[in-house]
């Protein structure tokens, strides 16, 4: 509290023992002890009687219960993501395993849009790899 180390202490013993002298210096310190006490004591009293009228308890209490609740609704939030991204997976799952039905019009083939296209006939210098130029 105050920060009193030990030689501190024996410094004031030896001051106390000097100025009173060796017959008042026990009635001094059982004097301040009981000062020091009683001080204590009523500092106490007040203490709790103002954290009494303050409510301090109360609202510890309800510190503590709002930063349960906020970590309830972050874990219920987690939860309901995971729960959102594994409905997801397992439709993916459903359309992956499910065979595919002919109801909806098919894209245009990829076979329309290259005959439409000019085709180059390779030159020796001009191939492509993979083709083999036709001799």
């Amino acid at each position: 509290m105050f920060d009193i180390g030990f030689s501190e202490i024996l410094l004031c013993a030896i001051v106390a023992l000097l100025v009173l002298g060796p017959e008042k210096l026990p009635g001094a310190v059982r004097t301040a002890s009981l000062w020091i006490g009683r001080f204590r004591r009523t500092f106490n009293d007040v203490k709790t009687e103002i954290e009494r009228e303050i409510g301090t308890e109360d609202i510890r209490r309800q510190l503590h219960n709002e930063q349960v609740m906020k970590k309830l609704e972050s874990g219920k939030q987690q939860l309901q993501a995971l729960q959102a991204e594994l409905r997801a997976i397992e439709q993916s799952a459903r359309h992956d395993t499910t065979p595919a039905v002919n109801d909806t019009p098919s894209a245009p083939s990829t076979t329309a849009a290259t005959e439409t296209k000019p085709h180059a006939t390779p030159t020796a210098g001009n191939t492509a790899p993979g083709d083999s130029p036709s001799t």
